[in-house]
């Protein structure tokens, strides 16, 4: 009856983690460091466990194994806070789950890339992290090769031949998030685009026209209009799909949630009903789309989710480039079309205004 009191006061040991792996101690103490000769199969299980248990190895011992801490620089310019705060949340997560060190350093001006890049190699970290929309910049990444650093870029629209990538697959959940819309009777349409320096923003306009292309509409019915993946660029662009020219559509597909949100302000600010006369959705499923009301029908990105596994990928990616052996990783994330309140039913022609 002892040992069972010690454990809960001092916490799961590395013995418990290794039965609930069905692996030796050693196993786990190789994962823990990050030794190479572990079956990924046989990581996995580990790493399961560890969080199962909640285990924190000690850094004592790590320091005894002789494994010293990675250290990780992670450079973000993002407009989205959201996003930006969730992943943070994640890097900072695993970090402290492995024992990593995470440099968060602003790189604002991509013309300053090799400033930031220098002052965080000179501090000395191993390897690098880069959230949107720095995971695309030509700047940026032309500095990383130059250093012969080892990255991962988090969010970007394709894989890369030399660079670590995590990301979803943004034409296929467009493409789902469509098909809800065009489910519910839809066919007028307007799409705000994001950012032309992102080529998620591409991929996303890709995956909406396909599917009206399989609904027999053509691209030229559809307003489209230019936004950059901020609150007020959607304002802006919400501004031009909604005025009197024409037909208005009646279900409108924001490239980000932010966007999103604009248009659903700006709607109620005309005397629009959402979802009664026009639908929106977003895409991202950040904290912004259920602050609003409606709440947003959207896409979950599992941001967290892959800055966590960023960490973790580009710790291997630093073992991969110091070996010599191997690839670089294309990491795939799961996506999840969250269906909520901003998206209904076409409207009657009778009785909605967005279909004079």
């Amino acid at each position: 009856m002892i040992r069972p009191r010690r454990r809960a006061i001092q916490g799961a040991t590395i013995r418990d983690v290794a039965e609930r792996a069905g692996v030796s101690p050693m196993t786990v103490s190789r994962v823990i460091n990050f030794g190479d000769n572990v079956r990924s199969e046989t990581r996995e299980l580990v790493n399961a466990a560890i969080l199962e248990l909640n285990y924190t190895p000690s850094p004592a011992a790590r320091s005894l194994a002789g494994s010293l801490p990675y250290r990780i620089g992670l450079l973000y310019d993002n407009p989205s806070t959201g996003y930006l705060s969730e992943f943070l949340i994640g890097a900072l997560d695993e970090s402290s789950r492995t024992g990593a060190q995470v440099l968060v350093e602003k790189c604002v001006e991509t013309e300053l890339a090799a400033a930031t890049l220098g002052k965080l190699l000179r501090a000395g970290v191993d390897g690098l992290i880069l959230p949107p929309p720095l995971c695309e910049s030509l700047e940026v990444l032309a500095e990383i090769r130059r250093a012969g650093a080892a990255a991962v870029s988090v969010g970007p629209g394709h894989p890369s031949a030399d660079m670590a990538t995590i990301r979803i697959d943004n034409e296929a959940a467009a493409r789902e998030l469509t098909e809800h819309l065009l489910g519910l009777g839809h066919r007028r349409f307007g799409f705000i685009k994001g950012h032309p320096n992102q080529t998620v923003s591409d991929k996303r306009l890709s995956g909406f026209l396909a599917a009206l292309a399989e609904a027999g509409i053509s691209r030229e019915s559809v307003r489209i209009e230019q936004g950059y993946f901020t609150y007020r660029s959607g304002l802006e662009a919400a501004e031009k799909m909604l005025d009197d020219s024409g037909p208005l559509p009646t279900a409108i597909f924001a490239a980000n949630d932010d966007m999103a949100a604009a248009t659903a302000a700006l709607a109620h600010r005309l005397g629009y009903e959402v979802p009664e006369d026009l639908s929106i959705v977003g895409f991202d499923d950040q904290p912004i789309s259920v602050a609003v009301w409606p709440a947003l029908t959207t896409v979950h990105q599992p941001v967290a989710a892959m800055a966590r596994a960023a960490v973790d990928l580009v710790m291997d990616e630093i073992r991969r480039m110091r070996s010599g052996v191997g690839t670089p990783h294309q990491l795939m994330h799961p996506y999840t079309l969250i269906v909520r309140e901003s998206s209904g039913p076409v409207p009657q022609p009778a009785s909605a205004s967005a279909a004079k």
